[in-house]
């Protein structure tokens, strides 16, 4: 290791170029601030080139799959029904690297400085980026930390195999899995689960002991019975003792509640459980860092830490680890250390899943409503009443919406079903804009389309649903 023998000065020094990072020095660019991004990989971070890309790839294919019997009814593709992953593999290259292409042109544009290397902290204002025998050492006025997360190894998979998936290893397979063992409740593992039943694999899903799917208790009731209509085999409250891979199957051995031990055969087993923030390889506890039990960076309302010369941003920061809140995050920190007065709330954060069909949820759910002792009404409209879902032959699911009886604020919307990820920043703007059921039933809706099955959702919460029986519609009231 060569070390530099002069501390080179920065304005704004950025650690991380996923979309938080990347965000952040763009914004920071247009704000007229000089800004160095820091990056030891690639550009994107793990959600462009290893996560949310890649996994929206073969979501899209595998909803693309499922039209099939649809397509051949309206007389399209009635010839060869073959699926060739390899070719899925070399598409999703070719989306990485475009986009992958697109962000560096960005910093280009935006002046934006990108150093290569691993970053560490050495005090409060300087940092040493190590680049092979090459170690420079840069003192700055500001820093954003953006490293992102990184998955926790559970016990059974310390070291893995050809048969036992990570994150990052699930959408580099070559061959469509005989029969996948997804182990995992949150929403990638329902994304893969998804995907590959959808590409003709047979998926049996694990949930562990304690643990649910994270949507309404509706939306989790449709998702499992969906799972059921496609012979997806779905165990509940498992506590996993060991897996035994051989060179042709993987064993998992689990726990029941009864104490009972069973076992499942597969040929590959992905594992969805847990991550944890990338902060202890950047050296900053050392200096006082502020930080959760769990090791998240503590940051204020602008993403400040206790450091005031530090920010932090994405999953390195307590809530879910989403891309949608790393973006926002980056924006706030840069209009904060230009001068700026900015604000970042996450009430009504959108949670998503790009299933088949896709899952959408923002605000509270009926049993958070239930918990907060609200008084409420709730209407659910099935989406097999809608028109334009009869015409796409994509029927399955519904909208639910719940509103405060007292105030008819609308207080939570969920919706699993095709348009769900689209409509979702409607949703996002009509509890941020705290509407009235009234805001929603004035306006007109595009005629036939998916939207008008929130109206009729909300309709429904006064029994004025046109395309919904009354018993569709209850009301619940406050213990």
């Amino acid at each position: 290791m060569v070390v530099g023998e002069i501390t080179q000065q920065r304005n704004l020094v950025i650690i991380g170029g996923g979309p938080g990072g990347y965000t952040a020095a763009i914004r920071a660019a247009q704000l007229g601030l000089s800004v160095t991004l820091i990056e030891q990989d690639r550009m994107g971070g793990v959600c462009l080139n290893k996560g949310c890309i890649p996994s929206k790839v073969f979501t899209h294919a595998a909803g693309k799959r499922s039209e099939t019997a649809h397509l051949r009814e309206i007389g399209i593709g009635e010839g060869d029904d073959t699926f060739n992953l390899n070719k899925l593999q070399s598409y999703k290259t070719k989306v990485i690297d475009g986009l992958r292409a697109g962000v560096e042109n960005l910093c280009r544009e935006n002046k934006i400085e990108i150093i290569r290397g691993k970053a560490t902290f050495i005090s409060v204002d300087r940092i040493g980026v190590e680049n092979g025998h090459q170690f420079d050492i840069f003192e700055f006025k500001q820093a954003i930390i953006s490293t992102g997360s990184s998955q926790i190894l559970p016990p059974i998979s310390k070291e893995t195999g050809k048969r036992i998936l990570l994150f990052d290893e699930i959408f580099e397979l070559e061959e469509v899995p005989e029969h996948l063992i997804v182990l995992g409740h949150d929403t990638i593992a329902l994304e893969v689960a998804s995907s590959y039943a959808a590409f003709g694999a047979k998926v049996s899903i694990l949930l562990s002991k304690n643990t649910d799917l994270p949507f309404d208790e509706s939306i989790n009731k449709e998702l499992m019975r969906i799972c059921k209509k496609r012979k997806m085999h779905v165990v509940k409250d498992v506590d996993v003792v060991t897996t035994n891979e051989l060179d042709n199957e993987i064993t998992v051995t689990f726990q029941k509640p009864n104490d009972v031990h069973e076992t499942i055969q597969g040929s590959h087993l992905f594992v969805s459980e847990g991550r944890k923030p990338n902060v202890e390889p950047l050296g900053i506890s050392r200096f006082g860092i502020e930080l959760t039990a769990e090791g998240f960076v503590k940051v204020d309302g602008n993403m400040q830490s206790s450091i005031p010369s530090i920010y932090a941003i994405g999953d390195v920061t307590e809530g879910p680890l989403l891309a949608v809140k790393a973006i926002k995050q980056g924006k706030v920190a840069a209009e904060k250390i230009a001068g700026g007065k900015p604000e970042a709330d996450f009430t009504f954060l959108p949670i998503v899943a790009h299933t088949i069909p896709p899952v959408a949820s923002v605000g509270l759910t009926e049993q958070s409503a239930r918990d907060y002792e609200i008084d409420i009404r709730v209407s659910q409209f099935a989406l097999r009443g809608n028109g334009y879902a009869t015409i796409t032959g994509k029927k399955e699911g519904f909208v639910k919406v719940i509103s405060d009886s007292t105030t008819d604020l609308v207080v939570g919307i969920h919706m699993i079903g095709e348009g769900a990820i689209e409509m979702s920043g409607s949703f996002v703007q009509l509890l941020e804009m705290a509407a009235k059921e009234e805001d929603i039933t004035f306006p007109t809706y595009a005629h036939p389309s998916y939207n008008e099955g929130l109206l009729e959702a909300v309709e429904g919460l006064s029994g004025q649903a046109i395309h919904a029986t009354p018993v569709r519609t209850r009301m619940q009231r406050k213990i």
